[in-house]
């Protein structure tokens, strides 16, 4: 099937960046209903998320799979070819979109940020001299002005149904000891933290039990060291009121329902922490760091902007986690978690509200249909 639209993407930070491309060519896919094509650069990482995956032009879920490598020969140009997180295109590929009679929309998806700035840049046009093309800058959001986020058509129903499932009868399917109804349930992804052990250490002598649940990845280093164990998918070592579960690696749909599972989610990355938000339960981000700290900038914006409408005591308790699971300082996470857990009910009110929020807006994919359809009319 000729494209409609293409997808670049280079894989640079573990599976976010694939994670974002591959639930983005998914729904384009399911959607509308047309061509849809995604170049990787890494056929190890897609395979980690599409098991099927198995060769270069296969399908899957509507998506035609193509490898990006360094003797990159473009094929037919879709209508919309989309630069994932400014990962510069291929001369093959721009010269074969100059060539067109009808030049393509080239879009630019940015890493998403709720900083004040984005409102201004979002859409803005970049001409590309010598050649009758224009690269245009489409950033995701959290309200008006912004691309908005991926959210795919059904996807509350998908939750609600997947819910209906009582907890016991979940854990049994994945042969996960029962923790007890009192259990809070965490999930945790992530990169690597140096400050790990103290907040194991809190949970396991804190007064209500607590099942960790942690899918296949790099923390698993960390985890074992506290528990004195090597730790594979099946793993359950305990140590006082803490249990913990470890996961195989998860396709993404069943890493959406681990998280609408738990009471709180620890994410990494842009595809997690939106995937997170939509689970409508308490989540905090470990922010991908940048050397001139502009990462605490990002997560302070996107702190102010969703702890709007929560009271004062809930809102300083979770800012302060989330800065002490990003700064990983010795001695400060362990005192911003007793801070933190008592607000934890109130903080779950406050995300099914926040969800809310965020659904009475346009999602991303709509929201990019519509400004590429603009930009086709316009010329």
């Amino acid at each position: 099937m000729k494209p409609t639209w293409e997808i670049f993407c280079r894989v640079v930070d573990n599976y976010g960046d694939i994670g974002v491309c591959w639930r983005l060519a998914r729904e384009l896919a399911a959607r509308f209903g047309l061509g849809v094509r995604i170049w990787v650069d890494d056929w190890t990482a897609l395979s980690r998320l599409c098991p099927q995956a198995r060769h270069d032009g296969a399908y899957l879920d509507g998506v035609e799979l193509r490898r990006w490598t360094q003797a990159f020969a473009p094929a037919e140009v879709g209508e919309v070819v989309i630069e994932a997180f400014a990962c510069d295109l291929p001369e093959a590929q721009i010269e074969a979109m100059a060539a067109r009679a009808n030049a393509p929309v080239w879009i630019n998806l940015e890493y998403l940020s709720a900083e004040d700035w984005v409102r201004g840049c979002h859409g803005l046009a970049s001409p590309q001299p010598g050649r009758a093309l224009r690269k245009y800058f489409f950033f995701p959001g959290f309200g008006p002005g912004t691309g908005g986020l991926i959210r795919e058509h059904g996807l509350f129903e998908r939750r609600a149904q997947a819910l209906r499932v009582p907890r016991a009868e979940w854990l049994r399917a994945r042969g996960i000891r029962d923790p007890g109804a009192a259990a809070r349930w965490v999930s945790l992804f992530a990169y690597g933290h140096r400050a790990l052990g103290e907040l194991l250490q809190c949970w396991s002598q804190g007064p209500q039990p607590t099942l960790l649940l942690v899918p296949e990845g790099r923390i698993l280093a960390e985890v074992g060291a506290f528990f004195g164990a090597s730790l594979a998918a099946g793993s359950q070592p305990g140590r006082g009121a803490l249990q913990l579960a470890v996961l195989p690696f998860s396709v993404q749909d069943a890493y959406d329902e681990l998280l609408w599972r738990c009471d709180l989610n620890l994410v990494r990355g842009e595809d997690s922490f939106v995937r997170a938000q939509w689970a409508a339960r308490p989540v905090v981000w470990q922010i991908y760091p940048q050397d001139d700290g502009a990462h605490h900038k990002k997560l302070d914006a996107f702190l102010a902007r969703y702890t709007q409408g929560l009271d004062a005591g809930s809102a300083t308790a979770l800012k302060n986690f989330c800065h002490g699971w990003n700064d990983e300082v010795h001695g400060g996470l362990a005192a911003a978690w007793q801070q933190f857990a008592p607000v934890l009910p109130a903080l779950t009110l406050h995300a099914q509200a926040w969800c809310e929020r965020l659904a009475a807006g346009d999602d991303l994919v709509h929201n990019l249909d519509r400004f590429c359809a603009s930009k086709r009319i316009s010329g």
